[in-house]
């Protein structure tokens, strides 16, 4: 190999810099890799799965502890099964490659740094109650260093775009299924005479819809992570069964519901609510995996990188995502939940509006619907922008006055600074790692 490549002959030992002792540097970038991935991963639990969980919480549908047992075994499931698809965007379409392969170290270095800057960045939000996007903070970050280490023209700005134009499209779009499927409950159940008998009817086709949606992805997108293949017909008939039994199961809790045949219509409305209030449970679930499978992607993408050059010996990156490596992701993300996540949770449960469990309900089935999807396609979005443009479509199907928009209005602007932070981070570490590890 050339002096210039970061790799000895041996593609297990590194020499670092030329004169030097001959190190088995490879062991020191994949552990520094682990360690900050694990850093990233545990900020993305503090800070974005307590925004998936809030609708839950806020609506009283889950005590928080029970919040934390949900989404700490979903996330950690999508996350391995279907977190593959979009860690290769994150891992190997943000920047040019092409552009370190004289160097690899630099990318390496880079990697590093994002993953301690977006970390670092979620760690104060975190602190501070702030729901920011750490889909903003490792993009910025990854672009941040990319440009400051080769150029602007390192960087793939038409992915770029993709990305920028996903975190308007999706809460968009977000809040349009929400509207949608709040509207359509409203009318086939709210709007009755006896919207309880009417509930017992419709529910179970919502969770039938819900399970199903997320049963197909999992299995396109996920289960392949695992050896898993099936036809598309198997698929649609796993999917199905799964949505059926999971929907008919649904319907046998709500039937042992009772109400008495003289009730009031408010408290017809009370039952309503008790119904949606166990099926958010389903779409809590459900809104847990979407998040796991897509946003580990900013904690484990640059990790896959720097292992797959560190073992590879070049930027190529032809080699498979180790499950391992999704493994990581996973614990690092209900570790985070389960210690600072309780202080993003509480600030916004209840602050941007009211929910009862049928708005929550139409809120994660939107987000999730939307995280899923755009899993599948490999884009990554912010979970934070597609749930809280969710929940303002469930808040202005009451009408504008039922939004706290001062509360809408300090998030955006957590998200329009998050994005510089993470590049200014990224830039500033990225200097101090290349002078320590001799990339210089």
């Amino acid at each position: 190999m050339g002096s210039n490549r970061l790799f000895a002959h041996d593609p297990y030992t590194i020499t670092a810099t030329a004169g030097k002792h001959q190190l088995d540097a490879t062991y020191i970038y994949i552990g520094l890799a682990l360690a900050f991935g694990l850093f990233m991963a545990w900020g993305i639990g503090a800070n974005d799965v307590a925004n998936a969980m809030a609708t839950s919480i806020g609506s009283g549908a889950l005590t928080i502890k029970q919040a934390l047992l949900v989404a700490g075994v979903f996330e950690f499931a999508g996350a391995v099964l279907a977190g593959g698809e979009v860690t290769k965007t994150i891992r190997k379409g943000m920047v040019d490659t092409a552009e370190f392969s004289a160097q690899p170290e630099i990318l390496v270095f880079g990697m590093l740094a994002s993953l301690l800057a977006a970390g670092t960045w979620l760690l104060i939000a975190s602190r501070n109650g702030w729901p920011v996007s750490t889909t903003h903070s490792i993009v910025g970050a990854i672009v941040g260093f990319a440009v400051v280490s080769v150029g602007f023209g390192a960087v793939q700005w038409g992915k770029v775009g993709t990305i920028v134009m996903s975190w308007v499209i999706s809460p968009l779009t977000a809040g349009l299924i929400a509207y949608g499927i709040f509207t359509s409950i409203k009318k086939l159940i709210l709007a009755h005479k006896k919207p309880f008998k009417r509930a017992r009817q419709y529910a179970p086709w919502y969770v039938f819809a819900a399970v199903t949606l997320i049963a197909l992805v999992t299995i396109f997108k996920g289960l392949k992570h695992v050896g898993l293949e099936l036809t598309t017909w198997q698929a649609y008939l796993v999917a199905v069964t799964f949505g059926a039994t999971v929907a008919m199961a649904s319907k046998l809790v709500i039937n042992r519901m009772k109400v008495a045949k003289q009730l009031s219509r408010r408290m017809h409305y009370a039952k309503v609510e008790g119904v949606f209030a166990v099926l958010m449970v389903v779409t809590a679930c459900s809104m847990a995996f979407a998040h796991g499978s897509n946003d580990v992607a900013n904690a484990i993408g640059p990790v896959a990188a720097v292992v797959s050059i560190a073992t590879e010996g070049s930027v190529a990156q032809q080699a498979g995502l180790p499950i391992w490596v999704l493994i990581v992701g996973g614990l690092g993300i209900v570790v985070g939940l389960g210690t600072y996540g309780v202080r993003v949770i509480k600030t916004v449960g209840s602050q941007i509006t009211q929910l009862t469990p049928v708005r929550g309900f139409s809120a994660e089935i939107a987000a999730a619907f939307t995280i899923v999807v755009a899993s599948g396609t490999g884009i990554p979005v912010s979970t934070t922008h597609t749930l809280i443009g969710a929940v303002l479509g469930v808040g202005l199907a009451k009408g504008v006055h039922a939004v706290n928009m001062g509360v809408v209005g300090r998030i955006v602007t957590s998200w329009v600074v998050t994005i510089p932070a993470g590049a200014i981070l990224s830039i500033v570490f990225f200097l101090i790692l290349r002078e320590l590890l001799g990339g210089g």
